[in-house]
């Protein structure tokens, strides 16, 4: 990436993962976009954390008046017809209604009261959308670091994420360093973020991972997706 439109840090993170039919997923999907799937199945996350410092490139973290506030990711993991993996977000909640501004690329935004806090040994999360509607509560007990291996990898470092907008599929790089991980345990899980989604029960206890964070991330420019290339 050779220019950043934003830089952040990503901090305080849980990855909540369950798994669900290939094509219960699928259908929720828009035209050029297919599932990716691992172990037979798609999978959905919900990931709450913190979006820290948030700036231009150029602009110092430590500058006052830069922004930090709570989001939380309901994703999915897919495939571009052109063959590159991404993200594809089925909601994003946030407490700052600046970001809904990339509604303009297709990203489904919804601004609310979100919270996120430690306390003791456990890390909680909450969030409703301003008005009413969906909403979420998590409490979750990290432990140990983790060696990840490739489907802890898979679930939660991806390096681009789709929108679509205008009849056409957006792309916005990312690039950031590896995740640490631990492995966490959940305490009190209550949402309802995947049945507005349209979503059915999944198909088994989620998978949990917690990250204290990754703190040089960088957001390129949304653009169009590229098509496949053509043989040569």
């Amino acid at each position: 990436m050779r220019l950043p439109a934003l830089r952040a840090g990503w901090l305080t993170q849980t990855f909540v993962h369950w798994p669900y039919p290939p094509e219960t997923v699928q259908a929720l999907l828009p035209e050029g976009l297919a599932v990716d799937v691992r172990e037979g199945a798609a999978w959905v996350g919900l990931t709450p954390f913190v979006m820290a410092e948030v700036r231009p490139p150029g602009v110092p973290a430590w500058l006052p008046g830069v922004p930090t506030f709570a989001e939380t990711n309901l994703r999915t993991y897919v495939r571009h017809r052109n063959g590159r993996d991404g993200l594809w977000f089925l909601s994003l909640e946030v407490a700052c209604p600046l970001m809904t501004a990339a509604r303009a690329v297709g990203a489904p935004y919804n601004p609310g009261t979100l919270s996120v806090s430690t306390g003791g040994d456990t890390v909680s999360y909450a969030g409703s959308r301003w008005g009413g509607g969906p909403s979420y509560r998590l409490i979750v007990r990290p432990g140990d670091s983790i060696e990840p291996t490739e489907r802890d990898v898979w679930l939660t470092s991806r390096w681009r994420a789709y929108t679509r907008q205008l009849g056409m599929l957006w792309e916005t790089p990312v690039e950031h360093e590896p995740w640490p991980l631990a492995d966490a345990t959940v305490d009190v899980l209550e949402e309802t973020l995947t049945t507005a989604a349209g979503l059915p029960a999944p198909l088994t206890e989620p998978v949990v991972h917690y990250s204290s964070g990754v703190r040089h991330v960088r957001l390129g420019p949304s653009l169009p997706s590229a098509p496949r290339p053509r043989p040569a």
